[in-house]
């Protein structure tokens, strides 16, 4: 599996386009040009993972002090269950040893949704390769987000507001 480095000249790589707008919910994601305006500003650390010229999937870090954000974590549907997830992971925490990482998941606490087998399995994934739950959890809409860490530092709500004031500060979510 090979890693290449994604920038905003990547704008028209249709197989990643493709793989963002199916693999989130639409609360859950930005438009496609804003994410690539962001990568620059936010020297976001976007990486794009192939088997050849195949795209596996994908990841996009905010590298963030004291916590790093894996913001989106994707790999193609088809390919799911096959271990590639299991070997993106593996390599990103690799990447980031030694830091402090948070992500937010979709809850699988929430029962009024139509996924709670999917959020367990993907809850039970990230627990296995170092994360633990901080009990913290974030509504957007209709989705209810846990919150989950890695590495020594304890996470606090004030610490998930310090991200996203720093994320708003590039970003209105509100635009379109």
């Amino acid at each position: 599996m090979q890693e290449v480095k994604i920038t905003s000249a990547d704008i028209t790589d249709e197989q990643l386009k493709g793989l963002y707008e199916t693999a989130f919910p639409d609360d859950e994601k930005i438009p496609w040009g804003h994410l690539m305006r962001l990568i620059d500003e936010m020297q976001l650390d976007f990486t794009a993972c192939y088997e050849g010229t195949t795209l596996i999937g994908f990841t996009i870090v905010y590298p963030h002090k004291p916590f790093n954000w894996f913001w989106y974590f994707a790999v193609k549907e088809e390919l799911r269950g096959r271990g590639f997830g299991q070997r993106m992971l593996t390599r990103l925490v690799e990447r980031y040893r030694g830091q402090n990482c948070v992500l937010d998941m979709e809850s699988p606490e929430q029962k009024d949704c139509d996924n709670v087998e999917q959020r367990s399995r993907r809850r039970a994934f990230y627990l296995r390769n170092g994360f633990r739950d901080t009990h913290l959890f974030k509504r957007y809409d209709d989705i209810e987000m846990t919150i989950m860490v890695m590495g020594e530092h304890e996470f606090t709500m004030q610490d998930w507001n310090d991200i996203t004031a720093d994320l708003l500060q590039h970003w209105n979510w509100n635009e379109k």
